[in-house]
């Protein structure tokens, strides 16, 4: 049925995927080089994904796109806006400033607009000190006169109490037309510098997300799909346009996420490891109930500490493309040749030795010209195939918390790699359709909603706190383009914090849903 069909995309540093599926059907799929121009790779996908059916992408109804523009702008500092970082919490916390910890780069592409001004509560709630509203006003005004629109404000710990931030989000609104502002409490989780960091890294991004989005509409309106775009999320859900736009952070390790719920839906498991092969590096993560694993600890994006919902990867410098070293005794990456792939590799006529030539010379993949790596050594393939193997268990033992082996679903362009009988492993599993399982993880995701906040239960029951916070997460699905009748509470986690006088919780909770198309 037409009302069925949904495209997928995923950009990768080596490949873009793409996908048609109808209902749980893979119709069609293609893999091309990733360009330069992001956009233009999405659109080469699009055509060459188009010309091998017979399915009018007038039917299509939804076009999901898991994309690396926004960890891209960050890695190399470059598209970030102007951006004042302004924190409530004087007069604690002035040891330590906004971008106390950033690297001078990042630092510096984002104009180094710091502040600090009154405000901010404790622990339990209560007023460090009452908001300046004056000083506040000065800040605004000062960074306006600086040509800043784009706005991070930190209230300490606004996962207690909100208030301030939004005060302080109405005054900017009142003093800067056109700004843009990202509050703490929406992005991070307990922890003052992490959640700052966070939201900063949220708001200089806010301007290049409206253009990046507004490409991907125009391209697939040009390309003569007039279906709603979604963008993949970090936890293996989707966000509708406009969400992505207030929220980019969202999508930092969206593809290993897509590749984790493209390898679930394929392989039939929801709880297993999983290893996404790519053309420079593997990402291996953990399902539970079908969902990446979420860390639980603070994660490092570009040396910076943050604390937003990102999922438990480990990734390591091992793809097809990886570069094999020291013939005595072989290395395996993590440089590789990356997208070059089809012109550097041996089996393809080039003059450099990979992993994928290894993989050929072994019988374990039919690519390129075998007879072009029929001179290599016996002895430095089994080297190199153990080298590969030994970094592969390692990075899933890690992920364990339990001894006992589990299954591993391999997918990814470089899955062939993966080798039956990978210690620590019960079974390898290399479903059909796994080179492009980030496509078919972004073509198949719900929409996804999420809370963490801090309840005091002094003046409310449990029970009201926790159908409170179930509220705020449906009405976070909602908003990111869920269908009501559809959106279910999939996960609550409670934690008493004993060390809070006003008996305070900490209340999680995730809700998923369908897309509602119009």
């Amino acid at each position: 049925m037409a009302s069925n069909l949904r495209v997928g995309v995923d950009v990768g540093g080596t490949n873009t995927d793409a996908v048609v599926m109808v209902g749980n059907s893979v119709a069609a799929s293609v893999k091309v080089p990733t360009t330069d121009d992001v956009t233009g790779g999405i659109l080469s996908a699009l055509t060459e994904l188009f010309s091998d059916t017979d399915l009018s992408p007038a039917s299509i109804v939804a076009v999901m796109i898991g994309t690396t523009h926004f960890t891209n702008a960050v890695v190399e500092a470059s598209g970030l806006a102007p951006t004042a970082v302004i924190r409530l919490g004087l007069p604690a916390t002035s040891s330590l400033p906004p971008l106390v910890d950033w690297p001078d780069r990042l630092a510096q592409a984002i104009g180094n607009h710091t502040y600090m001004c009154r405000g901010g509560h404790e622990y339990d709630g209560r007023e460090i000190a009452p908001m300046d509203y004056k000083g506040l006003q000065r800040i605004v005004e000062e960074a306006g006169l600086a040509g800043v629109r784009s706005f991070a404000i930190t209230s300490v710990f606004s996962p207690v109490n909100s208030e301030f931030e939004h005060e302080a989000a109405s005054m900017i609104k009142d003093c800067i037309n056109g700004a843009s502002i990202s509050l703490s409490n929406e992005i991070g989780r307990i922890g003052l510098l992490e959640r700052e960091n966070a939201t900063a890294m949220n708001a200089c991004l806010i301007d290049l997300a409206s253009r990046i989005v507004d490409a991907f509409e125009t391209a697939v309106a040009d390309f003569g799909i007039s279906a709603p775009l979604y963008i993949s999320q970090n936890d293996g859900t989707l966000m509708n346009a406009d969400y992505t736009r207030q929220y980019p952070v969202a999508t930092f390790a969206s593809g290993p996420t897509n590749s984790m719920r493209g390898a679930a839906f394929l392989s039939g498991l929801t709880d297993c490891a999983v290893v996404d092969v790519g053309g420079t590096t593997s990402d291996v993560g953990v399902l539970v109930s079908g969902f990446p694993r979420e860390a639980s600890a603070t994660v490092d994006i570009c040396d910076v500490r943050t604390n937003f919902r990102m999922p438990d990867l480990i990734s390591i410098g091992l793809g097809g493309g990886s570069l094999i070293r020291d013939l005595e005794s072989p290395t395996v990456g993590p440089d590789s040749v990356g997208f070059r792939l089809p012109s550097r590799s041996l089996v393809f006529g080039g003059d450099t030795l990979t992993a994928t030539d290894v993989a050929v010379a072994a019988g374990l993949a039919e690519i390129g010209d075998p007879d072009l790596v029929a001179h290599l050594d016996p002895i430095l393939v089994a080297r190199a195939r153990t080298a590969m193997q030994e970094s592969l268990a390692e990075a899933v033992d890690r992920l364990k918390i339990r001894p006992e082996d589990v299954p591993l679903v391999a997918v990814g362009g470089g899955s062939f790699l993966v080798e039956q009988h990978l210690p620590g492993t019960s079974e390898v599993l290399m479903p059909d359709n796994g080179p492009v399982a980030n496509a078919i993880g972004a073509a198949i995701a719900q929409v996804g909603g999420e809370i963490d906040r801090i309840f005091s239960l002094q003046e409310t029951s449990r029970e009201e706190v926790l159908d409170l916070a179930r509220q705020e997460a449906v009405q976070r699905t909602i908003d990111a383009g869920a269908s009501s009748d559809t959106v279910e509470v999939v996960e609550v986690e409670e934690v008493p914090l004993s060390y809070l006088p006003s008996s305070a919780v900490r209340v999680r909770v995730k809700a998923i849903g369908d897309l509602e198309f119009t």
